[in-house]
């Protein structure tokens, strides 16, 4: 593929086995140059490879989200590879404690909601360049946000937070053009690391009632972004 300036850029953040990489073909296929990021350096010359394969402009970068700043730093860096931002997608995992709501400490609460701010981190770096290509920001969150499951604690706070950040910045933003929205996700993502580790802790369990496709989860995304009509979509196979 011929890679120039004009091509849309997309950043994905969270670029994993499952729906990141799902994300990044489908928008690669679709003309978008694509910047994939995660801590796992190791696993992105895979990705690369893969991406490549298919003609797509792609290139990766390391960032901790945990790591105040590391989102600056990698969205400069896909502005200096690539020229521009179009697309951001967010869809990094937040570790939290997963003991019931019940039992919820306000300690473990603030460290669950410390871990929204990369969110914002993310959001805050990307958006000069969205709001110079009209762009699109998509942030990914769990059934919880829409849902009771108090079996899932403090994890249930994060992804309230991160639902209310994305719907709030729909409003805030789609008055200057540009596209700001959550997938929120009911099921397990077939290929993607949790899958795979509940998979090797159950062996014998079936769990293809509740599990979802990558690729389907990534037109959706698609959908979200080129469409604009919606703030969120919500893909249920749990409840």
């Amino acid at each position: 593929m011929t890679s120039t300036t004009a091509q849309p850029v997309l950043f994905v953040v969270g670029a994993g086995p499952g729906l990141g990489m799902a994300v990044a073909r489908a928008f690669g296929q679709r003309g978008h140059r694509v910047a994939i990021a995660s801590r796992s350096a190791d696993r992105h010359p895979a990705y690369l490879a893969e991406l490549r394969a298919l003609g797509i402009d792609a290139e990766a970068f390391v960032v901790d989200a945990a790591r105040p700043g590391s989102l600056i730093d990698a969205a400069a860096a896909v502005v200096e590879r690539f020229g521009r931002i179009d697309v951001a997608y967010y869809g990094a995992g937040a570790p939290v404690d997963l003991a019931p709501i019940t039992e919820l400490t306000p300690e473990a609460a603030t460290g669950a909601l410390g871990t929204v701010a990369p969110v914002v981190e993310f959001a805050t770096a990307v958006l000069p360049e969205l709001r110079a290509h009209d762009g699109a920001l998509v942030l990914v969150g769990g059934l919880s946000s829409v849902v009771p499951m108090p079996h899932l604690g403090a994890l249930t706070l994060v992804a309230a937070a991160y639902r209310a950040y994305a719907l709030n910045l729909h409003a805030a933003l789609a008055p200057e053009g540009v596209y700001a929205g959550t997938l929120t996700v009911g099921g397990m993502i077939a290929g993607g690391d949790i899958a795979a580790s509940v998979a090797a802790s159950s062996p014998a369990q079936d769990y293809s009632a509740i599990t979802l496709q990558p690729g389907d989860l990534a037109e959706t995304v698609v959908a979200l972004v080129t469409e604009r009509s919606a703030p969120e979509a919500v893909v249920d196979v749990i409840s």
